[in-house]
């Protein structure tokens, strides 16, 4: 890449945006970037990354814009209106968004930036607050592909892997469709785990039996291991998981796949939202199944 496209912004420097700024930076790229959080914007000032006075600073000249938002309020407020950042970014400059966000607010996106000959990637990371400082974070990405190509540079500060995958939403649906699997697989999990007790199996057994069998997949050993201390502390939290499966079930519901596990996970999630657990981890499906099985805490 050139030196002018050393220059990048980067918008919304929470969990997940901060220390993959700092990576970027760490990268030899000049990170300026912008927050709502005052206390957000001092964390980032103590490790080294140059803060903008507004988002629209932030952008000017800038070669590539980097997002990381919480939702879809938060991505057509950033991005889209006569006050969005679009409209502040240089034609020709690159918008990497990273966030989980619907299909429908992104092809608003999309549209309002091609508009302004700005290349839009849709670049929804996987992996969670709780490796992103390592770089072993994974995208998909989808938009123009000479696009793609010009700043995959920048993509390897940030994550180990990306998958391209078309010019349009199809990044869009692979974050979708892979959250599903993660939600289902907590829900399933959980059922399993309250099964396994009621027939008499110790905690860590069961554990090791499902570390050792055909369902040890990634996402089950990620699981087992904080569960064998009870650790509910948030990686992703059922709040979180929460708005995500609303984002799958109205995907679904647009393009006419029925999704029935998704629309039951949903429930059980909301359980926990109502009952003051939303701010924990989502696998916390599993205290939810032993509530309903009247199972009290294992011994560890």
């Amino acid at each position: 890449m050139t030196d002018a496209s050393k220059h990048v912004a980067f918008i919304g420097i929470g969990k997940m945006g901060l220390p993959m700024s700092v990576l970027v930076a760490k990268a030899g790229y000049a990170v300026t970037a912008f927050d709502q959080s005052v206390a957000r914007l001092d964390e980032a000032r103590a490790q080294g990354i140059s803060i903008a006075a507004s988002p629209a600073e932030a952008v000017n000249g800038k070669a590539a814009l980097i997002t990381s938002l919480p939702d879809d309020v938060a991505l057509r407020g950033t991005l889209l209106g006569a006050s969005g950042l679009i409209v502040a970014m240089a034609p020709g400059a690159i918008l990497i968004e990273t966030s989980t966000v619907s299909v429908e607010a992104s092809t608003e996106v999309a549209a309002a930036a091609q508009a302004r000959g700005i290349a839009y990637l849709r670049s929804p990371v996987s992996g969670n607050a709780s490796i992103v400082h390592t770089g072993a974070l994974t995208c998909f990405v989808s938009g123009p592909k000479d696009a793609f190509e010009s700043a995959k540079p920048l993509f390897a500060a940030f994550t180990r892997a990306q998958t391209y995958l078309g010019p349009a939403e199809e990044a869009r649906y692979a974050k979708l469709s892979v959250n599903l699997m993660i939600a289902v697989s907590a829900a399933m999990m959980a059922e399993s785990l309250a099964l396994a007790r009621k027939g008499g199996i110790a905690w860590q057994d069961i554990l090791k039996v499902l570390d050792d069998s055909a369902v040890a997949s990634p996402m089950v050993k990620y699981k087992t291991a904080p569960l064998r201390t009870r650790d509910f502390e948030s990686t992703f939290s059922c709040k979180q998981m929460a708005k995500d499966l609303d984002l799958i079930l109205g995907a679904g519901h647009a393009v006419g796949v029925p999704l029935q596990l998704a629309a039951q996970v949903r429930e059980t999630y909301g359980s926990l939202v109502a009952q003051g657990e939303g701010e924990i981890d989502f696998i916390a499906t599993v205290k939810h199944l032993e509530r309903l099985s009247g199972l009290g805490e294992p011994k560890l």
